[in-house]
């Protein structure tokens, strides 16, 4: 008799547990949920990347485009990244002379700013948006280069 309930709570554990794994959160969006493919990311909005993967995408990719839209870029910067401060309309400006179908890589020394100016180009049409996970400060953790 034990060994049967034992056994019915061990079987009601295993179908709720597959039961909340299989159900999507209430409160889950688009850029948390870890199941979508990059394709469903990037029609949602930039893509987050960590270190390795942006190194990747620079090494791979001689066409992306590398913007630090922080204020800090003279304290340094990734190599070859070019300067458009969020801040201060910079990236507002260069947003025109930009191709819409490029692709981008976006960091900042702050959060927030990378954020801010990743949407910036989702806003504007861009496609192919990507952004520094941990910002200039997790790049230079995983000990790559800087300028």
């Amino acid at each position: 008799m034990l060994k049967k309930v034992f056994w019915v709570i061990i079987l009601i554990i295993a179908v709720v547990g597959v039961w909340y794994w299989l159900s999507p959160s209430p409160d889950a969006s688009p850029e948390g949920d870890s199941t979508q493919s990059q394709e469903e990311e990037q029609e949602a909005g930039y893509v987050d990347v960590s270190p390795a993967e942006a190194k990747e995408l620079i090494d791979t990719r001689p066409e992306l485009v590398v913007i630090d839209v922080s204020p800090s870029y003279s304290q340094g910067h990734l190599p070859g990244a070019v300067n458009y401060y969020v801040g201060d309309g910079s990236l507002d400006a260069a947003i025109p002379g930009l191709d819409k179908d490029g692709e981008y890589l976006v960091y900042c020394h702050i959060e927030s700013a990378s954020s801010a100016g990743a949407q910036k180009l989702i806003d504007a049409g861009f496609t192919n948006v990507y952004r520094l996970e941990g910002e200039y400060g997790a790049w230079v953790a995983a000990g790559y280069p800087v300028e």
